[in-house]
């Protein structure tokens, strides 16, 4: 089962209002496992970059008014793609498989926007999971935000200064899997093939190359081979 988790950062609340998208960042789970498959981009939002979206995600200094020197780490827009540019590519990641998103219905209605505008049909809202309903059913009552969720979950989230789509995505996965009852509910034992967007077989961890080295002592080995000697030939160890 190919699942996607995922984030958007964006100028402001409303894609109504004229404010967009300037990042996607997202992980590729398979059956409950990443799989190192990530997808991140920037985004041109054409507009200036509004104060207080500035300050949540610290992304675009050079589309503030009037626009900020670049300090270290931060990132430029004017030179990035538009969403038109990006927004095939991203759908064709995405292909159907189930969106995993924090307060699914904010990030659903700037993806869909985005892609209304540029022609292509819109994400179903029901291949969307939203974390953020999941935690607030199984801890009523209780603060379910990200980083909240972190604490709870005992999740490094430590290089969450500012927010950031990939980053953000990274560390929903691991809450999500504690959400759904922990990292790799079904231990891997799926056999069942799926195919992905580019039509490869399912994930699964590779073999080791070298067989790990037996604990067993000589002396617990004689040990053993004396005690299996005392059953007899008849034995059911002896014939196995």
């Amino acid at each position: 089962m190919r699942e996607i988790v995922l984030d958007t950062e964006t100028t402001g609340f409303d894609p109504e209002s004229g404010d967009r998208i300037v990042e996607i960042g997202a992980v590729e789970l398979w059956n409950h496992v990443a799989t190192g498959e990530t997808y991140h981009v920037y985004i041109n939002p054409q507009r200036f970059m509004p104060e207080e979206a500035f300050g949540v995600h610290g992304i675009g200094p050079d589309l503030l008014e009037p626009p900020r020197p670049v300090e270290k780490g931060q990132v430029t827009l004017k030179d990035k793609p538009v969403f038109a540019k990006v927004g095939q590519g991203f759908r064709d990641f995405v292909a159907d498989s189930k969106l995993v998103i924090h307060n699914a219905s904010f990030d659903m209605k700037f993806l869909n926007a985005e892609l209304g505008w540029m022609g292509l049909p819109p994400i179903p809202m029901d291949q969307a999971l939203d974390t953020l309903a999941i935690a607030r059913k199984r801890f009523p009552g209780s603060p379910a935000s990200l980083d909240a969720l972190c604490r709870r979950f005992n999740i490094d989230n430590s290089n969450r200064i500012l927010h950031g789509a990939l980053l953000d995505s990274e560390i929903l996965a691991e809450v999500y899997l504690e959400l759904i009852g922990g990292r790799q509910p079904d231990f891997g034992l799926s056999t069942s093939v799926s195919s992905s967007a580019g039509g490869a077989e399912e994930w699964r961890p590779s073999p080791r190359k070298d067989a790990l080295p037996s604990r067993i002592t000589q002396d617990e080995r004689a040990a053993h081979e004396k005690f299996i000697d005392k059953l007899g030939e008849n034995a059911l160890w002896s014939r196995a």
